[in-house]
């Protein structure tokens, strides 16, 4: 099964906080870097990290040399990403003491995908394939739709959460990745197992993976539920944390590896991630998860 990501594809702008700035609040960062990333970006590594074919679909700006040399050398496909006019798109992170985050995110308009962009990138792919999505381009419903009429799989992040969301075709939606925010967002709900309820009843032909951090994840497939405890290690930055899970699950799976060995692996792998910096350059290579086991 060959898996498309139609992605994003940003430049982190990561500063080290004492603690995440407050309304109001003018904070001095400790440090700054500047990485790869894009939950898309992130992810399509993570996928290729864990052994899968993966194939980007994103755009990129003139200064974005950086971001195709690193998904080239994680062997990611770039086939379909299309270079445009302007700046790339960029987010700022900030990342405090403790490893925990806050990101905003610049698409720009340059930045957007169109329906002939869609087009041309699924002509590419058949049913048996699959479409990973994340919540960061324009024409994302488009894009649901389109890969429905098609055939082909639909793995959805709901990330970032927007109101628009909700009138996305989501019962087109094969596998649901989200964290509790996200759920929240879907459902209304907070706790975990209503979450995965409402979930179940809302989209009965959806599968669904619902990561809580510290507190592990769950699976829902078909009426049956699966838990995996998190691992504990000390977190240095949590950024790519959920791409990195998403990436070695999703590997897993179309593998055909079974959910709790695919949740297990997923699981490792993000605690490896989150014991170093930066996004993309945090995630280990399915060598690395297999040494550490």
């Amino acid at each position: 099964m060959k898996i498309v990501n139609y992605g994003s594809i940003n430049l982190d702008h990561v500063y080290q906080v004492d603690h995440i700035v407050q309304p109001g609040e003018t904070l001095l960062a400790a440090d700054q870097n500047l990485f790869c990333g894009g939950k898309g970006l992130n992810q399509s590594i993570a996928l290729a990290k864990a052994g899968a074919e993966i194939f980007h679909a994103g755009v990129v700006g003139e200064d974005g040399d950086i971001l195709l040399d690193a998904l080239r050398a994680a062997k990611v496909d770039i086939t379909h990403i299309r270079r445009a006019p302007g700046a790339s798109a960029h987010t700022v992170i900030q990342v405090d003491r403790k490893g925990q985050n806050c990101i905003i995110v610049f698409s720009g308009e340059n930045m957007r995908p169109s329906e002939a962009d869609i087009d041309r990138v699924l002509a590419d792919f058949a049913p048996g394939d699959a479409v990973l999505m994340q919540n960061e381009l324009f024409n994302t419903p488009l894009m649901m739709r389109k890969a429905a009429e098609k055939g082909l799989a639909i793995i959805f992040n709901p990330s970032p959460v927007s109101r628009e969301m909700l009138s996305y075709p989501l019962e087109t939606v094969s596998w649901f990745l989200l964290n509790e925010i996200e759920g929240e967002a879907l459902t209304g709900e907070t706790d975990p197992g209503r979450i995965l309820d409402v979930l179940a009843k809302k989209f009965p032909n959806g599968s669904v993976v619902l990561t809580l951090g510290a507190n592990g994840a769950w699976a829902m497939d078909r009426g049956h539920r699966f838990f995996q405890p998190a691992f504990e290690v000390q977190a240095v930055d949590t950024t790519a944390a959920g791409d990195t899970f998403t990436g070695f699950f999703l590997a897993g799976i179309s593998s055909g590896m079974p959910i709790p060995d695919a949740l297990r692996r997923a699981a490792f792998a993000s605690s490896i991630a989150v014991s170093r910096k930066g996004a993309a350059d945090s995630i280990p290579t399915a060598e690395e998860v297999s040494l550490a086991e």
